[in-house]
């Protein structure tokens, strides 16, 4: 009988344990209730996977992205796709550079630049050394090869031509497409309209001497941002200003360490590790100067004067759009 009672007590003690466990487990597993899903966000990038997006890989890989609320995906497609897309209110954000988002506003797309990213004009022209072509004024008469009369390096090339009150007629314009290294290299073109921080690195690498003729040495034009629409401004400011502090913290990131940078952007730049690492890697810090300034990420007037000073002078616009609206600095920290 004792042992009875002692057996009895011993049951009732352990189905009391197992009750007690059975009925906190479930609530140290789920899910915080006040936990948001995260917005997902398709970015148009503009151009192929490269090293010069690290900022955006790093605050990915770094999950600064996650902690913005944001689930990014990357989109390479073209830049006037992207414009188009976020204009028409179909996507959240893209990419673009400064003359797109003015071409757009004239359009009366409701687009709105949020992150002025690249703080110089990264467009140049470059020629062997030797020839001659020094400056803007020595531009006249001479076989330029760029990607067309489009985009950015477009507008670098009129602006350098405007600097020394040249036309369009005055040069021989050979649209070349994104040929620039060999069409140079060839001596298909006299000069080549050119990323600084892309192709001279290239040309460099291959033996040439180059002379370069910077856009950003003669006018400041607004450049490559982060690209939103009125609507997403209106309706969802918090989602603007954790986009534009996840990309910040990725160019803080990179500028910092860009040895660290690099070995990310292995992991989202296919054949990155099978291409010249010398060349690649300057790439990256060149690019990185473009970024740099007192307070990263914000738009000055001067910049955007400038550049729809060359658009109406190009005739790309016709009447002036009111810049207020084209770009902001309130979503900066």
């Amino acid at each position: 009988m004792k042992n009875f009672w002692v057996n009895l007590i011993l049951l009732i003690i352990m189905l009391i344990s197992v009750a007690c466990t059975t009925t906190s487990t479930p609530e140290a597993t789920q899910p915080s209730p006040t936990e948001a899903p995260l917005t997902h966000v398709r970015l148009p990038m503009g151009y192929i996977p490269n090293v010069q997006f690290a900022s955006f890989y790093v605050a990915l890989e770094k999950g600064y992205f996650k902690d913005a609320g944001v689930e990014l995906e990357f989109d390479y497609s073209f830049e006037t796709d992207g414009v188009a897309l976020v204009g028409a209110g179909n996507l959240q954000f893209s990419i673009a550079s400064g003359e797109q988002v003015l071409l757009a506003r004239s359009q009366g797309l409701p687009v709105m630049n949020v992150l002025n990213w690249w703080q110089q004009y990264p467009v140049a022209v470059a020629s062997k050394k030797g020839s001659g072509i020094m400056e803007p004024k020595d531009l006249k008469g001479k076989k330029i090869g760029l990607p067309g009369p489009f985009g950015a390096n477009y507008i670098g090339l009129r602006a350098l031509l405007g600097v020394a009150g040249l036309k369009e007629s005055d040069i021989s314009m050979d649209a070349i497409g994104y040929n620039q290294v060999e069409a140079l290299a060839t001596d298909q073109d006299e000069a080549v309209v050119i990323y600084i921080n892309n192709e001279p690195i290239q040309l460099e690498a291959k033996g040439y001497e180059l002379d370069i003729i910077r856009v950003m040495d003669y006018v400041q034009l607004a450049s490559n941002g982060l690209l939103t629409n009125e609507k997403t401004i209106e309706e969802n400011p918090e989602l603007v200003r954790n986009m534009v502090n996840a990309i910040l913290r990725g160019i803080s990131d990179v500028i910092a360490d860009p040895d660290e940078a690099y070995e990310i952007c292995k992991k989202y730049v296919e054949g990155l590790a099978q291409q010249d690492e010398k060349v690649q890697y300057a790439i990256l810090t060149s690019t990185i100067e473009l970024w740099k300034a007192d307070k990263l990420g914000e738009s000055k007037l001067e910049a955007w004067e400038n550049m729809q000073d060359v658009l109406l002078d190009i005739g790309m616009i016709t009447t002036p759009v009111d810049l207020s609206k084209a770009f902001t600095n309130e979503f900066l920290p």
